[in-house]
């Protein structure tokens, strides 16, 4: 058999593509600076060619350089699943499952899977990531996330998705608000500039947007917020209205608030929560029994 590369070099090159730094890929490889520099050296005397171009003060990825990162990448992805097959073989419900979830969700249902999975399965480990829908499937394709907690629909191609429950929206106003609006609830009525949102990087904006048919931008106020609870208090000061998925509603967002839920018009908005992974993974029994579990704890009350 011809002498192949090792996956240690394999591993020290995609660190310094990530962190486009020695000195900082060696700290995350956790070996010396002039280890790491000697095995993508070595790495690149294997393969006959040059990955990398280097001067005294700086350095780039060649053209196959990059390809070669990212298959690297796959191939270290599908030593650590191989790992993972064997350990776990027989027992789909053990080890470790790296989750990364959105903000919109992670607050109002994690804290429930992992208390459920520590009773259940023991012997499993949730290990968490909460981050914006993008960030998390870059994590997903580069191996750094094992499944993602997801609001769906969003672009998977080239993974696999199951939908384990729906979400719906409600629109919350303050009680002394309530009653300057008229029913039958129309958004043309609100005033402009009224209705409060997330910011753009937050999928659950889009979702809000076209599940609620919010067709008139006047009627959306500029400022956007981070994160749901700056929505609650934007409105809690009565500047306005929001929408919020029926989860945070339900996990008590809106205690010691002066909101009051009502329906949006028409049928009802919602979202899908769904589990996303990689087609390539070995674990499929666990993450679809994984789903199934959350699925039973989207259909439960909070306790």
């Amino acid at each position: 058999m011809k002498h192949l590369p090792s996956l240690k070099n394999l591993y020290y090159l995609v660190n310094l593509h990530q962190e486009q730094n020695f000195n900082r890929a060696a700290k995350l490889s956790f070996v010396s600076q002039s280890t790491l520099s000697s095995g993508i050296q070595n790495l690149e005397e294997q393969l006959g060619h040059q990955l990398i171009e280097r001067d005294h003060k700086s350095f780039m990825f060649t053209a196959i350089g990059e390809e070669v990162v990212q298959r690297s990448r796959k191939i270290l992805t599908d030593v650590d699943d191989l790992v993972e097959l064997v350990k776990n073989q027989g027992e789909p419900m053990t080890g470790e499952i790296r989750l990364g979830c959105i903000p919109t969700i992670a607050p109002f249902l994690l804290s429930r899977v992992v208390r459920h999975c520590q009773q259940t399965y023991p012997d499993l480990s949730l290990l968490l990531k909460e981050d914006t829908t993008e960030r998390l499937l870059e994590a997903l394709g580069k191996g750094q996330l094992d499944l993602l907690i997801l609001a769906l629909p969003v672009d998977t191609r080239g993974y696999h998705s199951m939908k384990v429950g729906i979400d719906p929206f409600k629109m919350v106003v303050h009680k002394d608000l309530d009653a300057e609006i008229s029913e039958p609830l129309d958004y043309q009525m609100l005033p402009d500039q009224s209705i409060f949102l997330l910011q753009g990087e937050h999928c659950i904006t889009g979702h809000a947007i076209t599940a609620c048919q919010l067709g008139d931008s006047a009627k959306v106020n500029p400022f956007a917020a981070t994160s749901l609870h700056t929505l609650v208090q934007m409105v809690n000061s009565k500047l306005g209205t929001t929408f919020l998925p029926q989860m945070a509603i339900d996990a008590g967002i809106l205690h010691d608030t002066d909101l009051v839920v009502k329906n949006p018009p028409g049928e009802t908005p919602y979202r899908d929560i769904g589990l996303v992974w990689r087609q390539t993974t070995s674990r499929i029994l666990t993450f679809r029994t994984l789903g199934l579990e959350i699925q039973k704890l989207l259909e439960q009350e909070p306790k």
